[in-house]
């Protein structure tokens, strides 16, 4: 097991960033963010989302040594075809289970996003088991958002906890599903009962949406990147990002949080794109005896942000976790 206590970090962006922008005159040309992260061997891939100006959402993939700098594979490895991804497939998290890829991503008709559900065993080639959760919508018991079926943001922990593997997924607020054959998943609860949701007043008041795949702690923790929106104003939205921790002999409750973002927009690109202010993690992977974090700048770029244990702590650089007590 990879080292890692809750709070994970501090973490600090890569004066590289963005290490991926838009380019050519083709289905990346517009916009490049978002990015799912897993490690291959002595490599960092990202699987990213990527679009030209018709904003229709295509994920491709880049690889690096050293996690920082990325070599593009040039042609998407999964692009819509379904009636249910027709207007894109955005917003990839991957997990790898024995030697299967289990990519969650939302698929998009124009209309409704659904979390749907895509398998490989090389990264390149996608088998579709389409959408997971038909029906459910995970901003039912919120005054916003949509009023019809929608769901979005889906991350697996690759070990089975009693029996059954978890998920942990939604925009708005979260919620938990179980399977036995991490294809066919269930909701431990329906839709008007979340797992967690925002907190009113607080900096993620406006809405919680899972990040990356958990974190296992050497104390049973699982630590989980989230994603959330506050409002400042009726048109704008600051997406940054905090933690829970849940703990593994309960998967279906959050123990603990922080109250504090430790992500936020502050450089130009944060705060410069299609939807301006928006740090967005969907990537984390412990790589070369660092943490990376991948993420989204205003959908526009894509950057990493970096915890060296060995040379970083909370202590060293005056930073607090701000971790409610567990």
């Amino acid at each position: 097991m990879t080292a890692a206590r809750f709070p994970l970090g501090p973490f600090t962006p890569s004066p590289a960033n963005p290490i991926l922008q838009p380019h050519s005159d083709g289905w990346e040309s517009a916009n490049l963010y978002n990015p799912a992260a897993i490690v291959e061997g002595d490599e960092v891939v990202l699987l990213y989302r990527a679009h030209a100006a018709d904003k229709i959402s295509r994920i491709g993939m880049a690889r690096s040594r050293d996690g920082i700098h990325f070599e593009r594979l040039g042609t998407p490895v999964l692009e819509p075809e379904q009636p249910y991804e027709q207007a894109g497939c955005e917003d990839p998290r991957i997990t790898r289970v024995d030697d299967t890829y289990y990519l969650t991503y939302t698929g998009f008709d124009g209309t409704t996003a659904q979390l749907c559900l895509a398998t490989s065993t090389d990264l390149r080639t996608w088998t579709r088991h389409g959408p997971l959760f038909p029906g459910f919508n995970t901003w039912r018991t919120l005054p916003y958002g949509s009023d019809q079926p929608w769901s979005k943001a889906g991350v697996i922990h690759p070990e089975p906890i009693e029996g059954h593997y978890w998920m942990w997924f939604g925009e708005g607020s979260l919620y938990a599903a179980t399977s036995t054959d991490l294809l066919h998943w269930t909701p431990v609860t329906d839709d008007q009962h979340p797992l967690y949701a925002p907190t009113p007043g607080a900096w993620d008041g406006t809405l919680v949406e899972i990040g990356a795949p958990p974190v296992e702690t050497e104390d049973g923790l699982l630590v989980f990147l989230i994603n959330n929106a506050t409002a400042t104003s009726p048109s704008q939205v600051h997406y940054q990002c905090g933690q829970i921790a849940i703990a593994r002999r309960d998967p279906g409750t959050v123990l603990a949080k922080m109250t504090r973002p430790w992500l936020r927009p502050h450089t130009h690109e944060d705060t410069h794109g299609l939807v301006p202010n928006v740090t967005f993690v969907e990537g984390l992977v412990h790589f070369q005896g660092r943490w990376l974090a991948y993420y989204g700048q205003s959908d526009t770029t894509l950057a990493v942000a970096v915890h060296d244990p060995a040379g970083q702590s909370w202590r060293t650089t005056g930073q607090a976790p701000h971790a409610a007590d567990r």
